[in-house]
C-alpha cells in the first residue's frame, strides 16, 4: 500500500541564516516532517502561496497539517488586539485558511496543531482568548502538562487515557466555531483539543505532537487519509 501524501503548512520569514547565506525562506521545525515519516506518510511542505490556489494543492494531497507558529490576527475573528498578541502574518493567516477551508469541502483529513487549532475554530466562525498563563515553557523551551480526553469523541478513541504533553502557547479557543465538539481538557479547563463531527477526519489540537513521542494521533490522520 503507498503511503499518504501529508501537506504540512510552513511559516514564511523575512530572514533565515544558515551557512554563508542570509536569506528570506519556507521553513517548517524538522518535528512536523519526522513526524508524519514515523506515522506512515509522506511529507510535503505546503509555503503560504495565494488563497486562490489552496483548491488545487489540497485536490494533489491525501491530508493536510496546519503547524503551530505565530498568534492569529485577531482581525480575523472580529476582535480587538490585546497588547500580549503577536504581531499579524497576514500572507499565513490567508493561505492556511484557504487550506483549511479547501480541506473541509473535499473531505480530506485535516490536523491542526496549535495555531493550527486556533485557525480551525476561527475558519468556523469562533474567537480565541488572546492571553492565558500556564501554558508555556520558558522562551525557546516547550513546557508540559496532562490534557484528558472527553469519552467517546475521536480524539479519546486515538488516546484514552490522561496523557502528558508539550505545550508552547499563550493563547486558546472562546467561543467554539460552528459545529465543533471540545474532545480534550487541560487540568485548568483550558480547551486542549476539538474535532468536528460528520467529517472522515478533522481534529484539532493544543499542543505540539511533533515535540513528543506519542504518534497515534498522526497515525490517526494518515490511517484516515490512507481510507479516504
Amino acid at each position: 500500500m503507498s503511503r499518504p501524501l501529508i501537506g504540512v503548512s510552513t511559516y514564511l520569514e523575512p530572514s533565515v541564516r544558515w551557512g554563508t547565506w542570509e536569506l528570506p525562506a519556507a521553513l517548517l521545525p524538522v518535528g512536523y516532517p519526522r513526524m508524519v515519516q514515523r506515522s506512515g506518510g509522506l511529507a510535503a511542505m505546503l509555503p503560504p502561496d495565494d488563497p486562490a490556489h489552496a483548491a488545487a494543492t489540497v485536490a494533489r494531497l491525501d491530508a493536510v497539517v496546519i503547524a503551530g507558529g505565530p498568534d492569529v490576527d485577531p482581525a480575523r475573528y472580529g476582535a480587538p488586539r490585546d497588547p500580549r498578541t503577536g504581531p499579524p502574518t497576514p500572507e499565513r493567516d490567508a493561505w492556511e485558511l484557504a487550506l483549511i477551508d479547501a480541506a473541509m469541502a473535499a473531505g480530506l483529513p485535516l490536523l491542526g496543531i496549535c495555531r493550527g487549532m486556533q485557525l480551525l475554530n476561527t475558519a468556523l466562525g469562533g474567537t480565541l482568548i488572546q492571553h492565558l498563563d500556564g501554558h508555556r515553557g520558558p522562551v525557546g523551551a516547550f513546557g508540559a502538562h496532562t490534557v484528558k480526553p472527553v469519552p467517546g469523541t475521536r480524539y479519546a478513541a486515538l488516546v484514552p487515557e490522561a496523557l502528558s504533553v508539550p505545550t508552547f502557547h499563550h493563547q486558546a479557543l472562546d467561543r467554539l466555531g460552528d459545529g465543533l465538539l471540545i474532545s480534550a481538557h487541560a487540568e485548568d479547563g483550558t480547551t486542549e483539543a476539538v474535532e468536528l463531527p460528520g467529517h472522515p477526519f478533522v481534529l484539532g489540537v493544543q499542543w505540539h505532537p511533533e515535540m513528543g513521542d506519542d504518534e497515534r494521533v498522526l497515525r490517526g490522520l494518515v490511517t484516515a487519509a490512507t481510507h479516504s
